[in-house]
């Protein structure tokens, strides 16, 4: 069945055969068939629908972008990924607390803000929601970001360069605001991404929280053997 999934023999959000036709197919048992259709369910590779049947699922999205200082669009680029944003929000407002605790200014002083939602391939992904201080970019209201990568914008436009960065990750439920905006069922698991991004002076210019679909994701982590 693998085998199918990997030649694109089964297509993705096809209906695969019926138990009895895998059986014949195959030539196993049902029970051996059951239980493998269970496995690829577990691996993601399969998806079951109560009272449809089961279905060929979407790949998941590997991504590499956790541990490294660059941002979602070049990691969907690196991998020729189609992907597509649509800015829902674009303003200046007074920093939040947490926000002006993450970026190292004083509450209420003015940030950008930047809500988006990305899309690969025309299924939406991520909704992500940006803050930078006003002073590092004035005027960044008005730009055209819905194309490219807003690190480049910012570092072409304002000459801000990531040096380095933190991020953490977490799993979370789905509320309303992202169920309606990712068109998924509210409490469907999410990953949330926040990140802070600093400057060479060790100054931060940029903190966002992205919440992503977790059925749609799966995070690859490079690591170091500990020095002895």
């Amino acid at each position: 069945m693998l085998g199918q999934i990997a030649d694109g023999k089964w297509a993705v959000d096809s209906l695969i055969p019926s138990e009895p036709e895998l059986c014949r197919e195959f030539g196993v048992s049902r029970i051996t068939v059951r239980r493998a259709i269970a496995e690829l369910v577990q691996d993601g590779k399969l998806r079951a629908v109560q009272g449809k049947g089961t279905f060929v699922a979407s790949p998941k999205l590997q991504e590499h972008f956790v541990q490294r200082a660059f941002g979602f669009f070049e990691d969907m680029q690196r991998r020729g990924l189609v992907l597509t944003t649509e800015v829902l929000r674009q303003e200046v407002i007074p920093a939040p607390v947490e926000v002006a605790l993450q970026l190292g200014i004083p509450p209420r002083e003015p940030v950008h803000i930047i809500v988006r939602i990305r899309s690969v391939a025309g299924e939406k992904i991520l909704v992500s929601t940006t803050y930078i201080p006003e002073y590092l970019c004035p005027g960044l209201e008005h730009d055209d970001i819905s194309t490219g990568s807003l690190y480049q914008h910012l570092h072409q436009r304002y000459q801000l360069h990531i040096a380095h960065g933190k991020r953490s990750l977490e799993a979370v439920a789905a509320g309303q605001w992202e169920a309606r905006l990712l068109d998924i069922a509210l409490s469907s698991p999410l990953l949330r991404l926040d990140s802070t991004a600093y400057l060479a002076n060790g100054r931060a210019f940029e903190y966002s929280q992205a919440l992503q679909r977790g059925d749609r994701a799966r995070i690859e982590v490079e690591f170091l053997p500990a020095s002895e």
